[in-house]
């Protein structure tokens, strides 16, 4: 096939395979990798970053303790997070049930983690999602998003903070959680 030809050929293709991404770009939203979500009910502002290094999402909890009611398991925790918005602080005691136990390992050892379905409000949308409670005030984002709740989300740009603001009312659409969608192990 003559040189022409085949710089023609490799032309189109890519430009089709531009197209279809751009495609794809304009039915999802998208996001950067620090973004204010919303928590709810509350309706708490903070500021998320979404890794895509971690599976599942985690949120800075104090006073976690394991308890049990009417022979479920469950988890009493203080969230202690500063609004974005309005810069007060929403400390409240939260009772939920506890979905699994997330066994992590990283470069400070092992640690088991209690993991709890959450609302949170990202863009127009809120998702109910796992998140793994634990001390993160020595982080700089109090919300980390995983793997699993950004696949939810649609794109991610990590060139770029701040694309999508939480405008979820009492008639935002709710993606409920789907169990079929959880993986055996975290690597996060």
């Amino acid at each position: 096939m003559p040189k022409v030809v085949t710089t023609l050929l490799s032309s189109f293709a890519m430009v089709a395979a531009l197209a279809s991404s751009q495609a794809v770009a304009d039915d999802d939203q998208v996001f950067g990798w620090v973004e204010n979500a919303t928590l709810h009910p509350w309706g708490t502002e903070v500021k998320a970053k979404l890794d895509s290094g971690a599976l599942t999402s985690s949120l800075d909890a104090r006073d976690i303790e394991m308890f049990e009611k009417d022979g479920e398991d469950w988890v009493r925790f203080r969230l202690k997070l500063e609004d974005e918005e309005s810069g007060e602080v929403f400390s409240d005691e939260l009772e939920r049930p506890l979905y699994r136990e997330l066994r992590v390992r990283g470069a400070g050892g092992k640690d088991e983690r209690p993991v709890v379905l959450l609302n949170v409000c990202m863009g127009d949308k809120i998702y109910e999602e796992q998140f793994s409670l634990r001390n993160r005030e020595d982080m700089n984002y109090p919300l980390l998003l995983g793997r699993r709740t950004i696949s939810h989300l649609g794109l991610l740009d990590v060139r770029e903070t701040f694309m999508q603001d939480p405008t979820c009312d009492d008639d935002a659409e709710v993606v409920a959680h789907d169990p079929d969608n959880d993986e055996a192990s975290d690597k996060s």
